[in-house]
C-alpha cells in the first residue's frame, strides 16, 4: 500500500463520530432506531458476549474484587457474561444485577446458575435512568460495556452517583473502536468497522467512548478518577486470543451488523464481503490484531449529598470536562489510539482498580 493509501486508511475513522452525529444518511437512523443495543439480542450475540467475557476476564477484571458483605450494583448485566466473573472474584459480596431486558435477565439467571451454582445474585429489571433504589444504597457500582450504548451518558452517571454511598467506588469498562490496528492493513476492512461505528452512533451510542471516560466521570462529579488502558494484542503466537477475541469477539461483532449496514445503504454486498474477508486475514497466519479497552475507577466524595449542596460540588470541574468532550465531538478529533501507549499501559498496574480497598 503506498503512502497516500496508508494515510487515507489511517484517517478514515477520524471523522466517523462527527459524520454520524450530523445524520450522514437518514437511512442509518431508520435502520438503527429499532434498538439502542446495536448488536441485537440473538443467541449468537449471547454466545459472543460469553466468549468475550471469558477471553478477557484476566485482562479486564484484574484488580476488581469486592469485600464480603459489601453492596455491589452491576448495571446492564445483559446475559450475565460479566456477572459470572464478578461473583467468582467477590464470592461474599451482595451483588444486585440490573438490566432493562427481561429476556436477557432470564438468560443471565440460567448462565450464572450453570457457571457459578453457589452464587447469590439478586436480579432486577430496571431502567438505568430511573433506578428503583434509595440514595446511597450501594458501596460499589460496576458497569462494563454499558455507557457506549446510551444516548444520555451524563444522565446515567448522575443516577449511578445518586445510588452510590459517599466514599463508594464506580468501575467502568469500555472499548474504543478507533484503537483498532491490524495487519495486513486494508481500507476495505476499516470501512466495515466504520459502518458499525456509524450505526451505533445513529442508535444513540458511541463506539469510541473509551477515550472519553476521564472527562465524563470527572464531569459527573466523581473524585479520584483514574483511567488505565487494557490492551489486547493477538497474533499467531497467541492462538487463544486470535480465536477468542479477534475472531469470536471483534470480527463476530462487525459481521453481525451486515444486514443493517446494507439496509441503511452504507455499503454494497460486494464491498462488505471484501472488507470482512480482509479483516479475517488479521486472524490468519502472518496476521495480527490490536485493540484497547479503557478501565476507569472513581470515588464518590465523602460527605457529598444529593441536594443543592451536593449538586454544586465540583461544578467548575464538571463544566470544564463537559466542554472538553463537546469540543472533541464537534471538532471531529477522534483519532486512533497509539498502539505504543496501549502496550506500555498493559502491565495491569497495582491500584488499577480501587474497588477492593473500600469496605
Amino acid at each position: 500500500m503506498d503512502d497516500t493509501n496508508k494515510a487515507a486508511a489511517g484517517g478514515e475513522l477520524a471523522g466517523l463520530r462527527e459524520s454520524a452525529e450530523v445524520g450522514e444518511s437518514a437511512g442509518i437512523r431508520e435502520s438503527a432506531a429499532s434498538t439502542a443495543y446495536v448488536h441485537g439480542y440473538s443467541d449468537h450475540e449471547a454466545r459472543r458476549l460469553g466468549d468475550q467475557a471469558d477471553t478477557l476476564a484476566a485482562l479486564l477484571h484484574a484488580g476488581t474484587a469486592y469485600p464480603a458483605g459489601s453492596r455491589v450494583l452491576e448495571i446492564g448485566c445483559g446475559v450475565g457474561a460479566q456477572t459470572v466473573h464478578l461473583v467468582k472474584a467477590s464470592p461474599g459480596a451482595r451483588i444486585v444485577a440490573v438490566d432493562r431486558s427481561a429476556e436477557s435477565l432470564a438468560q443471565a439467571r440460567a448462565y450464572v446458575a450453570a457457571q457459578a451454582p453457589d452464587a447469590q445474585v439478586e436480579w432486577r429489571r430496571a431502567d438505568l435512568y430511573g433506578l428503583p433504589f434509595a440514595d446511597a444504597a450501594y458501596d460499589h457500582v460496576f458497569a462494563c460495556f454499558v455507557l457506549e450504548h446510551l444516548d444520555d451518558v451524563e444522565r446515567a452517571l448522575a443516577e449511578l452517583r445518586r445510588v452510590l454511598r459517599p466514599g463508594g467506588t464506580l468501575t467502568v469498562i469500555e472499548g474504543d473502536h478507533g484503537s483498532t490496528l491490524f495487519h495486513p492493513d486494508s481500507p476495505d476492512a476499516r470501512a466495515v468497522i466504520g459502518h458499525q461505528i456509524r450505526l451505533q452512533s445513529a442508535a444513540g451510542g458511541n463506539a469510541l467512548i473509551g477515550r472519553e471516560l476521564q472527562p465524563l466521570l470527572a464531569g459527573a462529579g466523581f473524585d479520584e478518577v483514574a483511567v488505565r488502558p487494557r490492551t489486547v494484542y493477538a497474533d499467531g503466537t497467541r492462538p487463544a486470543l486470535v480465536d477468542g477475541f479477534t475472531r469470536k469477539t471483534f470480527i463476530a461483532m462487525i459481521e453481525a451488523v451486515r444486514a443493517d449496514a446494507l439496509r441503511a445503504g452504507l455499503t454494497t454486498e460486494a464491498d462488505w464481503d471484501r472488507g470482512i474477508a480482509d479483516l479475517r486475514r488479521s486472524a490468519e497466519d502472518g496476521g495480527s490484531f490490536h485493540y484497547t479497552f479503557f478501565k476507569a475507577t472513581a470515588v464518590k466524595g465523602e460527605g457529598e449529598g444529593e441536594g443543592e449542596a451536593g449538586a454544586s460540588v465540583g461544578a467548575p470541574v464538571r463544566a470544564a470536562a463537559a466542554a472538553s468532550v463537546a469540543h472533541s465531538r464537534n471538532a471531529g478529533s477522534f483519532r486512533a489510539v497509539s498502539s505504543s501507549a496501549g502496550i506500555q499501559a498493559n502491565n495491569l498496574m497495582p491500584g488499577a482498580s480501587r474497588a477492593a480497598s473500600f469496605a
